[in-house]
């Protein structure tokens, strides 16, 4: 007998779309197995047939990849308003973002159709490193660089421990692991500077390298594991 899994995460895992939006659409009712209209929480075996909308959804080959983010464009699947970051990356397979870049943010961002690496990387247990590049509009004073280090108290809680590298006097390296919503030009917001740049230009220990501005590459499996060093 084949091992069944939450409808949801076969659909994450097969690459149509993330874990969430595969409950919306079930909580929906536009997810059938076998032709039968199904509720969050059932299962099903990668045998069984699972149509979205009457679409059948299929298993795909797995696919890593990176983007050198470009600004301004949005980290979303589609937007009626604005350029997408799919739109840079023209491949065949269904892949989507892992996390998100704000617009006017630049640099790495992951691409894949494997719902358990999405997860892996963005579940706070894992404690991925994500490390940005910050260009502020006043020098930084070693008092602040020391609050930073130790965590800022910001309105949704205090942010763990950072590490900080000052390239120039208003140019930082900055590392984190948490993934709250804009959380790098938070910090800096309640210390009372104002973020002109940022830039992400390494998750784990991949890194950009020379991965031009609106260009992608496919991960390796070396690629793969440095993200998880």
């Amino acid at each position: 007998m084949q091992e069944t899994h939450r409808v949801q995460k076969l659909l994450s895992n097969y690459g149509y779309c993330s874990r969430r939006k595969a409950e919306k659409f079930i909580e929906e009712g536009r997810v059938r197995v076998n032709g039968k209209t199904i509720s969050i929480g059932d299962k099903a075996s990668e045998s069984d047939e699972i149509t979205v909308d009457g679409y059948p959804v299929q298993g795909q080959e797995k696919v890593y990849l990176m983007l050198n983010k470009p600004h301004g464009c949005v980290t979303a699947l589609s937007d009626s308003r604005y350029k997408t970051v799919m739109e840079y990356i023209p491949v065949k397979e269904r892949v989507f973002p892992i996390g998100r870049l704000d617009y006017n943010t630049t640099g790495l961002l992951l691409f894949t159709n494997d719902g358990d690496f999405a997860n892996n990387v963005m579940h706070p247990r894992y404690e991925i490193k994500k490390t940005y590049l910050v260009e502020i509009d006043a020098p930084i004073t070693p008092q602040d660089i020391r609050m930073i280090e130790s965590g800022v108290i910001l309105e949704d809680g205090k942010t763990s421990k950072s590490k900080i590298k000052k390239i120039s006097p208003d140019q930082v390296e900055i590392t984190i692991h948490e993934g709250k919503n804009r959380i790098v030009r938070r910090i800096f917001k309640v210390l009372g500077y104002k973020v002109l740049r940022l830039k992400r230009i390494r998750i784990g220990k991949l890194d950009l390298g020379n991965l031009m501005p609106g260009k992608h590459k496919r991960l390796t499996e070396t690629d793969i594991k440095k993200i998880f060093l």
